[in-house]
């Protein structure tokens, strides 16, 4: 039984102002596999004031300072990769090779990233007789969500850290186990105090009070539309800068080729991974509708390939994160058999054999028409819906037909041709044949959010310009 019962405030880890905790249930057994602190509307008022006292001195620091920070991060993360692992795998499910493996890797990556980038990054800039300066923007209230925990911390944290800013970290109540190793691994690395703070708990006590504190200055959230919405409502106040990374509803448009039925396949283990719980997956797959019952012979057998059980095992998937979230997919599920899609593998209730534990079945509807709930909702679960379109301007006409934006994917042989669709999907990130890249923009068009993550785009967000003119007269001769 794990038990986090202090925050990491002002570089100390202290007592919270209130003795209340919040259970973490393993969602792979039900039941209660630690608890953590529940934090509270004094503690985010300590979080900030501890980051709002760090900040002068971190904004004067030095490249070479930052730099050595993170390098020295780096080094400590790497001896907690297996301990970060484990965490993973029993807060939210998450099988222990991708525990282990991506979902660890993807925060190594990051850091790694944003040292390359810090070490030439251009802070000023002359353009004529004015010098452009970026400057960090001062505390940030960083919210980070359950699905890829430490890719989402470390996507908010490390561009933070670089830029100068300084921060209050509030991670999900259902993965608090990784964001407090995470703290651990800041703290050996000697982060100044202050300069980092951590305080554990829900949205209500949490994630309002610090999205409308007067003297945080930007909001970075990933999660769900309805509780950006909420973020962005309590930020408004304070005109704070609010970046959110939102939900999404991917098209993958397979094309029409000699690679189609390979393009099938790998569209269906895409959007199993991590049980379907990735804001960016390829949840709708776009194929010809004259090759539609061959799309739903591999899918049916692709979906047959992916295992299902206990994430400490060798199996494909573990469970969904929760309770509400089962339920919540289930539902989902259940709707698209009622509106006449085709059940292609998968469907209601557990797999055979689990009687325990939040697993849900491999799903995959086909004939799934755009207005279908299945096809507008994200389920964020291991459920594909594939669709049939006449021609590609038909295909891109389906793909944007939603009210998020977040992701797209194109699968075909003829690059141009892959390209040229590419181009005409709206959404922040589209990626050609599993095309991935860590210095690529990350963010959403419409409702999947505003703002970008990743690389130097992840910079961006956590700087203010500032003009000084007249700064080298002679020049404007």
């Amino acid at each position: 039984m794990r038990e986090y019962l202090k925050f990491y405030i002002g570089g100390r880890w202290i007592d919270p102002a209130e003795r209340d905790t919040i259970d973490v249930v393993n969602p792979a057994t039900e039941e209660v596999c630690g608890r953590v602190a529940a934090g509270t509307a004094a503690d985010v008022d300590r979080a900030v004031a501890a980051a709002r006292d760090a900040f002068p001195a971190w904004a004067a620091s030095t490249r070479e300072e930052r730099l050595d920070l993170l390098k020295k991060i780096l080094d400590e993360y790497q001896k907690r990769i297996g301990d970060l692992g484990a965490a993973l795998t029993e807060e939210m499910g998450a099988p222990a090779a991708l525990a282990g493996g991506f979902q660890v890797q993807l925060g190594l990556g990051h850091l790694t990233t944003a040292i390359e980038l810090l070490e030439g990054y251009t802070f000023e800039e002359r353009r004529g007789a004015t010098l452009v300066v970026k400057e960090p923007i001062g505390v940030c209230g960083l919210i980070t969500p359950w699905n890829w925990p430490l890719n989402q911390i470390a996507v908010k944290v490390f561009p933070a850290l670089a830029t100068g800013c300084t921060m209050v970290l509030k991670p999900s109540e259902n993965s608090p186990f990784s964001a407090q190793i995470f703290t651990e691994v800041l703290d050996a690395a000697g982060v100044p105090a202050g300069v980092f703070n951590l305080v554990q708990g829900d949205g209500p006590g949490v994630g309002a009070p610090l999205s409308a504190h007067p003297d945080v200055d930007l909001v970075s959230f990933t999660g769900s539309v309805r509780a950006g919405v909420e973020v962005a409502r309590a930020a408004a106040p304070g005109v704070k800068r609010v970046t959110q990374e939102l939900g999404g509803k991917g098209p993958n448009i397979v094309l029409d080729d000699a690679a189609f039925a390979e393009n099938v396949a790998k569209g269906v283990g895409s959007m199993m991974t991590n049980s379907g719980q990735t804001c960016s997956a390829p949840s709708r797959m776009l194929v010809p509708r004259a090759r539609m019952d061959e799309a739903i012979a591999v899918a049916r057998d692709a979906a047959s390939q992916v295992t299902v059980g206990d994430p400490n095992g060798e199996f494909t998937i573990g469970p969904v994160v929760s309770g509400g979230q089962f339920d919540k997919i289930q539902a989902l599920i259940r709707k698209g058999v009622d509106e006449g899609a085709t059940l292609v593998a998968g469907g209601p209730g557990r797999p055979d054999g689990l009687d325990k534990g939040y697993y849900v079945r491999p799903t995959v509807f086909a004939n799934v028409t755009n207005d279908m709930t299945v096809a507008r909702e994200e389920i964020f679960g291991p459920v594909l819906t594939i669709l049939a379109y006449d021609d590609v301007d038909h295909a891109i006409e389906i793909a944007n037909d939603t009210e998020y934006g977040l992701s797209g994917f194109v699968a075909g042989e003829d690059l141009d041709r892959a390209r040229a669709v590419a181009r005409r999907i709206r959404a922040g990130s589209v990626a050609i044949n599993d095309g991935f890249d860590f210095c690529s923009p990350f963010g959403g068009y419409k409702k999947s959010g505003n703002g970008r993550e990743w690389g130097e785009f992840g910079f961006h967000d956590y700087l203010e310009v500032k003009g000084i003119l007249g700064h080298d007269p002679d020049a404007a001769s």
